[in-house]
């Protein structure tokens, strides 16, 4: 549905050329929900105003249902408003001195295509219906609450029906339990609505909530582009691992290459880790071992650290976090992991703990 090849876009600096976006590609089919994920100036809210038309880019080519609406080879730029797409900004931009029905309304009264007030009013109440705003169509959008607000920039957006939606960091400005009630809703709506939709944010709990795929930024750059499940289980490289989610690293060198199962042996300075090794990785290779806080359990009194990937060390401090309690260890070797417990498995400050992680859990990158 939409298409997006070697996409460039860089400013003249007096130091030179700033770029934002460097010759990036991707695809996004039909209904699906994709997220450019990463840290500010990374060149997601510069590739998604591209997208728009709010930004013209240096190179590349933009495609959406077989139209070309940029490309840098044929001369091509079609207009932000002849694009019909709908986007949604951080602010909302809500028009205070408009009532909730007229925000709404305001695409349709301003557009290309006339059309009587009956048809007017008949699209708003329908999407204002959609977005569950619809009782409160003649309240003033300034008497709404943060995510009313977030919904009624929403119902603006589709009811021109367009065939991309655009979402620039939408719940940034929600409190977090409103955030995470309408990262659910939001997520149902356009999925229900059958809208295809690309979604910029820095928040990695959005993404992976919320994305059919994502697309992890860094420099203008696209490092990995995979399934929420793939980004966070089989990160290719340090700064994904780091950026989605909590993780340990552990710095060692192959010792043992991959075998049919996936499986290899890094050495470290906490010990030998049986884990996953990518393929082709020789032995003597220098590689990052990658342990997230929810696969590391305590290893039973029985454990052999010769056979099984045993952790030592003693906890250096706790945090109470509702459903259990997260623990820093210092570990035999000069590392601080993380781990996650039951609240019931209760450690003291300078407590001894072995902790054990499976090897299909332990991935191994290579630099």
């Amino acid at each position: 549905m939409l298409k997006v090849e070697q996409l460039t876009k860089f400013y003249a600096t007096p130091q030179g050329r700033l770029h934002a976006v460097k010759r990036i590609s991707f695809e996004v089919p039909q209904g699906a929900f994709f997220t450019l994920l990463g840290p500010s100036g990374c060149g997601k809210t510069t590739t998604l105003r591209s997208i728009a038309g709010l930004e013209r880019p240096r190179a590349g080519t933009i495609t959406v249902d077989g139209t070309v609406v940029y490309s840098s080879a044929q001369g091509v730029f079609v207009a932000p408003n002849k694009r019909n797409f709908g986007m949604v900004f951080q602010s909302y931009a809500i028009w205070p001195h408009m009532n909730v029905f007229e925000n709404a309304a305001f695409p349709l009264e301003v557009g290309s295509r006339r059309l009587t007030r009956q048809a007017i009013r008949d699209k708003v109440m329908r999407v204002l219906h959609t977005v569950g705003l619809d009782e409160l169509a003649e309240r003033e959008a300034t008497g709404l609450s943060g995510g009313q607000q977030q919904r009624l920039a929403l119902a603006r957006a589709l009811v021109m029906e367009p065939r991309l939606l655009l979402l620039d960091e939408p719940l940034s400005n929600l409190d977090a339990k409103l955030r995470e009630d309408t990262r659910v809703e939001l997520r149902e709506l356009v999925k229900r609505l059958g809208i295809t939709t690309v979604y910029v944010t820095h928040d990695q709990l959005e993404a992976l909530t919320m994305s059919d795929a994502v697309a992890v930024m860094k420099d203008g750059l696209i490092v990995q582009e995979a399934s929420p499940v793939d980004i966070y289980r089989q990160p290719k490289e340090r700064f994904v691992a780091s950026f989605i989610g909590l993780a340990t690293f552990i710095d060692g060198r192959v010792s043992q290459a991959a075998g049919a199962d996936g499986l290899g042996v890094v050495d470290t300075p906490c010990g030998a880790l049986r884990c996953v090794v990518p393929v082709g990785a020789a032995n003597g290779a220098a590689a990052t071992i990658v342990l997230r806080p929810e696969d590391l359990t305590l290893a039973s009194p029985d454990a052999s650290p010769a056979t099984q990937n045993i952790l030592s060390g003693k906890v250096i401090a706790a945090s109470f976090i509702g459903e259990g309690i997260e623990y820093h260890a210092a570990l035999t070797g000069g590392v601080t992991a993380r781990f996650k417990l039951h609240a019931a498995q209760a450690f003291e400050q300078g407590a001894a703990v072995r902790l054990q992680i499976p090897p299909a859990s332990c991935r191994a990158l290579i630099a």
